[in-house]
C-alpha cells in the first residue's frame, strides 16, 4: 500500500464576518470572536474554547498569568455560571485550545503560565500579529501557487 504523505499547513487563518456586535453580553462577544478567527465552527456545541478565552481575557484585566490547572478550574467555574454543559473540559483539551490561540499569536506562554500576549489589547494582537504578519504571509504563498498555476496551466501541450 502507498503512503499518503499528509499536508500539513505551515500557518493558517479562518476569517468569518458577522453582523456588527451589538448589545452582546461578554461571553457572546467572546464567542463571535472564536467563530470570526476561525477558533470555533458555526454550529459546534463543543465551545469551551470561548470560555478558556474568556478566562484569559479577565485575568489579563489584573495583569495575571494562569497555569492550564488554573485556566481549567475557571472554565468550569464560567460554564456552571452560564449554566453549560461540563463538556470539553478535561485537561489534555483545555490545553489544546491554548495551543490553538498560541498558533494565533492570541495567548503566549511564560514559565509555564499563560496569559494574553504581552497582556496586549486583543485589537493591537490582531493588528500586530495576524493582519500586518500572519495574513500577508499566507497571500503571498497563495500567490506563489496561483503563479505557478497560471504558468503550467498557459503553456502549449499541456
Amino acid at each position: 500500500m502507498k503512503n499518503i504523505s499528509k499536508d500539513i499547513p505551515l500557518a493558517e487563518i479562518t476569517l468569518r464576518k458577522y453582523e456588527r456586535p451589538q448589545s452582546l453580553k461578554k461571553r457572546e462577544l467572546v464567542r463571535k470572536l472564536c467563530l470570526s478567527i476561525g477558533l470555533l465552527q458555526p454550529g459546534d456545541s463543543r465551545d469551551v474554547v470561548v470560555d478558556v478565552l474568556y478566562v484569559l481575557l479577565e485575568a489579563k484585566k489584573q495583569k495575571k498569568t494562569l497555569s492550564s490547572e488554573e485556566i481549567k478550574e475557571k472554565v468550569i467555574k464560567t460554564r456552571k455560571k452560564h449554566k453549560l454543559p461540563l463538556s470539553g473540559i478535561a485537561s489534555s483539551n483545555i490545553r489544546r485550545q491554548i495551543r490553538r490561540m498560541r498558533n494565533l499569536f492570541i495567548v503566549e506562554k511564560v514559565s509555564s503560565q499563560y496569559r494574553i500576549s504581552e497582556f496586549f489589547k486583543i485589537q493591537e494582537i490582531f493588528c500586530k500579529k495576524i493582519e500586518e504578519s500572519l495574513i500577508p504571509e499566507i497571500l503571498a504563498r497563495v500567490k506563489e501557487y496561483i503563479q505557478s498555476i497560471d504558468e503550467l496551466f498557459e503553456k502549449k501541450g499541456r
